[in-house]
């Protein structure tokens, strides 16, 4: 059993100790089956669908290669940030929307990443849109996740860590 699965206490009651079909006893086998999700599942949809918000969000800045000036006008007239010039935010914002995306979805520098689109979120939170508290907050929770527990088996990060840790033959 990895570190990351939910163990049950030696003293607590499992679907055994509830025979036959009773609705305690369902409740507890399908708890059981939900705790068998492995965390590398839950940490790739964690890495995909926040990403697949990110790069969505980036691809309306751009065309090609540019930034549009209607990006840099919606950092002008509508977000409003304050100690960042327009232009440049429009720019950095076209690039952290497609660059950190991209490396959630390989699972590579994962926990920097999600660090990164986590501080991006805040900052949309906090300046931008305050009252979307609830979609930021999934977004956050799905960054927290990744920071805490990183990419999971199904990452990049977990491939160079086998190769890199793997004992010498």
């Amino acid at each position: 059993m990895t570190p990351h699965m939910a163990t049950r206490p030696s003293n607590a009651a499992g679907p055994a100790d509830f025979p036959g079909s009773g609705l305690v006893a369902s409740l507890l086998r399908l708890r059981e089956r939900l705790d068998a999700i492995p965390m590398s599942v839950l940490t790739f949809c964690a890495r995909l669908f926040p990403a697949a918000v990110f790069w969505q969000s980036g691809q309306t800045k751009v065309e090609g290669w540019r930034v549009t000036d209607g990006a840099v006008a919606l950092f002008q007239e509508e977000y409003r940030l304050p100690l960042v010039d327009p232009w440049l935010a429009a720019h950095l914002a076209a690039f952290a929307e497609h660059f950190f995306p991209v490396l959630l979805v390989l699972g590579l520098a994962t926990r920097l990443s999600a660090a990164a689109l986590l501080a991006m979120t805040l900052v949309i939170e906090i300046f931008v849109y305050p009252d979307a508290w609830p979609t930021h907050g999934v977004w956050a929770t799905c960054f927290l996740l990744l920071i805490a527990r990183g990419p999971g088996l199904l990452s990049v990060d977990a491939l160079i860590e086998r190769l890199w840790l793997r004992p010498a033959r």
